[in-house]
């Protein structure tokens, strides 16, 4: 009896084994990463060369494990999950590894294959938001209008592409960071709305303005997204003059000042030299 337990229990601990060494030889897929941008959202991984083609698997939080059917069988490094991870969750994923010559719908029979995890991912917190563009025009001499193009977002209903603006709504709000031509101090607007005014700006002078989707409702780190390029209003001639004609006159009296130093340390040197070489 005793040693059929113990051929019994060198048998389980063979077929452990051998399971191990199978699975050890099975090429894993390898840095499982995210890349998101306006909700275009794709699993990005690194494999060996190998037979073996790779599944893609997605769960929101308490959710079951579902196939994305354009990733089945891949031999490619990257899955497209824009339009399966779109909702307001926190995602999983999961990447087995599959023989190119085996394929079950639900992966029932495949459970002895190895399984690559990603992070965790909730694309309303963490997608990158990238740099919008906007217009600047005046309204009278203190105030302007800046208009925002909400950017297009990774994700389509149909045939339609959504905007951020339709997926986040009222969650999606603009910075608009201003400041005098000339001035370092910065000023920082925030609208509801892709439109904005902006007033109380001094009359003739050049402003310059920069502007950033802002989504406060986010943890900090991932509020703003990225600066637009900088656009400046024109200033009135007059104010230009007034820039360089002061610009001149600074210089001219810096002229003037070295000049003068130099002439006067001339002066002095050349009345030392003349004391020095008079004879007692």
């Amino acid at each position: 009896m005793a040693s059929l337990k113990t051929v019994l229990y060198l048998g389980v601990c063979l077929s452990a084994w051998v399971i191990t060494s199978a699975e050890e030889n099975i090429p894993k897929a390898d840095n499982v990463r995210w890349v998101s941008v306006d909700f275009k959202t794709v699993l990005h991984w690194t494999i060996e060369p190998s037979n073996y083609t790779y599944t893609v698997y997605y769960a929101g939080k308490e959710d079951n494990w579902r196939q994305t059917f354009n990733c089945i069988q891949m031999s490619a490094t990257e899955c497209d999950l824009s339009n399966d991870v779109k909702m307001n969750n926190t995602y999983n994923v999961k990447i087995q590894t599959v023989p190119a010559n085996e394929y079950d719908d639900y992966g029932d029979d495949l459970a002895e294959y190895p399984d690559s995890y990603s992070p965790p991912f909730n694309p309303f917190r963490e997608t990158n938001i990238s740099a919008v563009k906007f217009t600047v025009a005046a309204v009278d001499e203190n105030r302007v209008n800046v208009t925002i193009t909400d950017p297009l977002s990774g994700i389509h209903e149909g045939e339609k592409q959504l905007s951020l603006r339709d997926i986040l709504k009222s969650e999606l709000k603009y910075k608009i960071s201003y400041y005098k031509f000339g001035s370092t101090r910065k000023r920082d607007f925030i609208s509801n709305s892709s439109t904005a005014e902006v007033s109380q700006l001094d009359s003739g002078q050049s402003y310059c303005f920069m502007v950033a989707a802002f989504i406060p409702t986010r943890p900090k780190i991932s509020q703003h997204g990225a600066w637009s390029a900088q656009w400046c209003t024109p200033g009135d001639e007059s104010s230009l003059g007034a820039w360089v004609g002061a610009v001149v006159i600074l210089l001219t009296v810096l002229v003037i000042i070295v000049l003068v130093t130099v002439l006067c340390c001339k002066c002095c040197r050349q009345k030392n030299l003349s004391q020095s070489s008079t004879p007692v």
